[in-house]
């Protein structure tokens, strides 16, 4: 036999019995996909953020279809459009979603905030929460490099003197904002909370003044002013509770330096 016509014989036969040893070895081990998870996935928006204390929305989906305990109103990017369409593929009562948007604890802007260096490194926070905090005396406060504005997808930051300021109007509450915070000042609140302390600065009152001239101090006047008992001090900083506050506004008036702000 003509070696050639051989030699393509058995190189055609070798692939034969692969293919069929693939074929066999695809059906054999196949993994059957999840209707269910598939069908929630294809529900979710598909931000991947990670805000529903899940591995991405795929993560979420799984989750949903495999343990019916986990709520189906954990998805703050799609809110509640999204939850009643989950809840009717797995045949539960829809939940209402809590509506949450990202806050920037700091409101230390350039004019407001002593600065003991001038930082000439690179246009990034975590490189300048790694020199010496970008040259700002305020070892807590917001670095204004932007990070935060990368992450956004839905462009709802902006960097204002210095300081990162998120439109409420835009923010759809995923997250990705605070988990890249090098100085972790990026709270999601929600909608309960209608007074705030944007300071995250936990030295004492002397200390915090001299860095910053709109920082908490930890004078307790707001907690004392308040009738409803809704602000209590953690670690020197005072600090708002959404669930009593009713927003009265006594707090705000009674705070001598404008640190609380009603959102």
């Amino acid at each position: 036999m003509n070696p050639i016509l051989l030699a393509v014989l058995l190189v055609s036969g070798i692939g034969l019995v692969l293919g069929v040893f693939l074929v066999i070895s695809n059906r054999v081990f196949a993994v059957k996909e999840n209707e269910t998870a598939k069908k929630i996935q294809e529900a979710l928006p598909g931000a991947n953020c990670g805000a529903c204390g899940f591995s991405g929305c795929s993560g979420y989906a799984a989750a949903l279809a495999e343990d019916k305990t986990v709520a189906t109103t954990l998805c703050t990017v799609g809110g509640n459009d999204v939850a009643a369409r989950i809840a009717e593929i797995l045949g539960v009562e829809a939940g209402s979603v809590a509506s949450v948007k990202a806050r920037v604890m700091c409101q230390g802007h350039k004019t407001a905030r002593s600065y003991t260096a001038d930082y000439t490194g690179l246009s990034s926070c975590r490189a300048a929460a790694a020199l010496y905090n970008g040259g700002s005396a305020c070892a807590y406060g917001c670095l204004g490099y932007g990070d935060c504005v990368a992450a956004c997808e839905k462009e709802a930051i902006s960097v204002c003197q210095g300081v990162a300021v998120v439109s409420p109007a835009l923010c759809v509450g995923c997250g990705k904002c605070a988990a890249v915070c090098p100085k972790g000042i990026i709270q999601m609140v929600t909608e309960k909370q209608v007074a705030v302390v944007p300071c995250a600065n936990k030295d004492k009152g002397a200390a915090t003044k001299k860095a910053c001239a709109v920082g908490c101090l930890g004078c307790k006047v707001c907690l004392k002013a308040c009738p409803e008992e809704a602000i209590r001090m953690e670690e020197g900083l005072a600090v708002v509770d959404a669930e009593k506050c009713v927003g009265c506004g006594k707090c705000v008036a009674a705070c001598k330096f404008g640190v609380i702000k009603m959102v």
